[in-house]
């Protein structure tokens, strides 16, 4: 079985069904450049992301899947899974295999897998955009650092350009090492250098303006004065607000 080693990206995604179009090699394996541990007893070859190719392929898609399936497959591009990436391959040549209708045949494998973790990586999104937590810094701008399950940014962007219009902010996922800032105007991508001691969702104190306490203790003191203890229902709470996610809420530090 021959080996498609492609670079992560959408693009190269793309052109990997491209590339399998063109040269019909029956079942292949699709691994990302990072996890591809070369073999002196199989073939691969290697993918390079061009543009046109790319385009054409992901046209072909909009032409023949609905919009909620075209927003399934990106997020689940955006899962950031070896699994993921094979079975959006393997969806788009079922796709191009087949007549029209046949992303709801949730009795194929790869049509069912890109419906569930398209789900997850909503339920993410979601949560994110709930929990979420700014903190004020010394130079003007809202800060929060977050360090989701799945590549969320994306999806998250627009939801927070719109809530928050009259402040600039910065959410920066730590892990995948980038983040969006929000200037008044654009949503741009940034990367910020950070030391191992900074490597953290909340930033340092010096970091943050004279009035953040008192925010925090504003904030906190609403959450006490609404909270009525005799309805108290920790196991139903922790099932809304999973644990993971209290690292984010300012109500939940002590």
């Amino acid at each position: 079985m021959q080996t498609y080693v492609f670079d992560g990206s959408l693009e190269g995604l793309l052109c990997s069904v491209f590339e399998w179009f063109e040269r019909k090699p029956g079942p292949i394996r699709l691994i990302t450049r990072a996890a591809f541990q070369p073999d002196a007893f199989s073939e691969h070859l290697e993918i390079f992301s061009e543009e046109r190719k790319a385009d054409r392929v992901w046209k072909g898609l909009q032409s023949r899947l609905p919009k909620a399936w075209i927003r399934r497959f990106y997020c689940t591009y955006l899962s950031e899974t070896e699994q993921a990436y094979i079975n959006l391959f393997e969806f788009t040549c079922y796709i191009f295999s087949n007549v029209a209708g046949a992303e709801n045949n949730y009795g194929n494998p790869y049509v069912l897998a890109i419906s569930q973790t398209a789900i997850k990586v909503e339920r993410e999104k979601h949560r994110m955009e709930a929990f979420i937590r700014f903190q004020h810094t010394a130079d003007g701008i809202f800060y929060c650092g977050i360090d989701p399950d799945f590549n969320v940014l994306p999806l998250i962007m627009n939801h927070f350009r719109n809530r928050y219009a009259d402040q600039q902010w910065i959410i920066y996922d730590i892990n995948r090492k980038y983040g969006l800032f929000y200037d008044l105007e654009k949503v741009e991508e940034i990367k910020m250098d950070f030391n191992e001691q900074q490597k953290s969702m909340q930033p340092s104190a010096s970091a943050l303006s004279d009035k953040e306490a008192l925010y925090a203790v504003l904030w906190k003191d609403y959450f006490k004065s609404a909270n009525i203890v005799a309805r108290k229902n920790t196991k139903l709470h922790v099932q809304h607000v999973p644990k993971r996610y209290w690292k984010y809420l300012t109500e939940k530090q002590l």
